[in-house]
């Protein structure tokens, strides 16, 4: 699909409108110039203090036409780069509109393409608007429609009674260490994760690294009294590594991080069931840590086959029982809708076998092809069900929590996501990840440490957001954390000022 935009008076809506095009057609070229196009779009903008928006669509091969127009009161914004996303809003939507009209296919978000829906939301309500307010601002500015509004509310609401103190974590961090090795890669994997066979010189070299990030890190956080929130083990897969290696890196974090013992929440990644064994769970029970994630991302054999997850359903169920047996009481389980040869049959069976385990918490992903990933360079290898049988999976996931008594506590979108839909998290009240809720609504620091982790340091005070990243690869990243380290904990000194 080929689409010219023409008149287009400012090339800095291009991208967002690119986006836009990417909700409907799922490989389409979208430019200001191009010789041949099977919809040309003229879009016009005009005024400042008022701006109005319209959109003519003309379909090539018809001569068909379609229309939409918006506008919107900016006489009271000043700022400029509040004016332009606010006229970048109205572009989007009269787009958006005429887009709708030929394709027939309704966006549910809208004109949001943005990752964090409920950040939006949260940040509307704290600024005084009162629900309905809030949520008219979402219908009319854009487009959602009502059933993800109430979505949104309903995970606000859940997210406050969990963390009462949600927007007061400013001043406190929490901290991901990153792992980044897994038995072999995921198709759909863009993680820094590497295949730890025949690496053990990679991985003492990492951890090395890595217990110097702790402890440098952990030393700054006493001396200027920064509270924990939170600590997460992520990856790649962080019970790849030996039960020694767990057992000395824990050991680590107990020693170095202050008030450890009292942080709100500890959780260790094994999402590969193939990784775990008795040994490793008597460490993660030395250390007090039993919230992991047990993850079978689908309970049907071939589909495992299929993506490279080098593990069978019967070990996924084998496992999950033995972190039971073995003291595991905050389990969480991700499964993915829209695997590789998937459609509703087996996704209920997916469900069904969910129902016999029963685990505190489920994590709903829809399947996005990521740039990077093998699966999305080898597109025609994995064939995936159609936008609707996405829908109908999505919402039989919607109903089956429901009917368990799991409620839903944080969502979160990505780009190139099948059936323009979400991932959410869904738990058994009270067994919520606090960490999931901080890093999603973006309330406070989270420090990565390790190869491949991202840290997103928010300012406690302007809220304002830096990235700093890790190297991805071991070898860089082991000739050169000394440095990475002194360079976060320098924007954390400026930070905490």
């Amino acid at each position: 699909m080929r689409i010219q935009l023409r008149n287009l008076q400012d090339e800095r809506f291009l991208r967002p409108l690119q986006l836009i095009s990417g909700l409907f057609f799922e490989e389409c070229e979208t430019a200001i110039h191009t010789s041949e196009a099977d919809f040309m779009v003229d879009i016009t903008v005009e005024g400042t203090a008022h701006v109005a928006a319209a959109a003519v669509l003309t379909e090539t091969a018809t001569g068909e036409t379609y229309t939409a127009s918006f506008e919107k009161d900016l006489s009271a914004i000043a700022e400029e780069k509040e004016r332009f996303k606010q006229v970048k809003h109205v572009v989007s939507y009269v787009y958006l509109s005429v887009l709708q009209q030929v394709t027939g296919i309704e966006q549910k978000w809208g004109i949001l393409t943005g990752v964090r829906p409920t950040k939006l939301l949260h940040k509307k309500l704290q600024s005084g608007l009162t629900q309905e307010e809030a949520h008219q601002q979402l219908r009319d500015d854009y487009l959602i429609h009502e059933e993800k509004i109430e979505l949104m509310q309903r995970i606000v609401d859940r997210q406050l009674a969990i963390v009462p103190d949600l927007y007061r974590l400013k001043d406190e961090v929490s901290i991901y260490i990153g792992i980044p090795f897994c038995p072999t890669k995921c198709a759909y994997c863009t993680f820094p994760a590497y295949a730890i066979n025949g690496r053990q010189g990679s991985v003492d070299s990492f951890l090395g690294g890595l217990h110097y990030e702790i402890r440098e890190v952990g030393k700054f956080l006493r001396e200027q009294g920064i509270k924990i929130t939170t600590v997460y083990y992520g990856g790649g897969t962080p019970t790849s590594i030996t039960a020694e290696e767990m057992d000395m890196l824990y050991e680590e974090m107990y020693e170095a991080f202050p008030d450890v013992r009292h942080v709100r929440e500890l959780t260790v990644e094994a999402g590969r069931p193939d990784t775990i064994t008795p040994e490793k769970l008597d460490v993660l029970n030395k250390w007090n840590i039993d919230r992991i994630s047990i993850n079978p991302q689908s309970y049907h054999e071939e589909t495992l086959k299929a993506i490279g997850r080098h593990h069978t359903v019967k070990e996924t169920i084998d496992k999950y029982h033995l972190a039971r047996e073995m003291g595991m009481n905050n389990i969480n389980m991700d499964l993915i809708i829209g695997l590789p040869g998937e459609g509703t049959e087996i996704f209920q069976n997916t469900l069904d076998e969910t129902e016999k385990l029963m685990p505190e918490s489920l994590t709903v992903h829809t399947l996005s092809f990521k740039r990077a990933s093998e699966m999305t360079q080898n597109k025609r290898k994995y064939k995936v069900a159609s936008r609707e049988e996405i829908t109908d999976m999505m919402h039989m996931a919607e109903e089956w929590t429901k009917e368990h008594g799991y409620v839903p506590y944080y969502l979160y979108r990505q780009k190139n996501i099948l059936g323009n839909l979400e991932n959410v998290g869904y738990a058994l009240p009270g067994q919520e990840s606090i960490y999931n809720i901080v890093i999603m609504e973006e309330v406070q620091s989270i420090i990565g440490l390790g190869c491949g982790a991202s840290s997103k340091f928010v300012h406690p005070k302007t809220g304002a957001i830096t990235h700093f990243a890790n190297p991805k690869d071991p070898k860089s990243y082991n000739d050169s954390f000394e440095q990475y380290t002194e360079e976060k904990i320098q924007i954390l000194r400026e930070l905490f000022a």
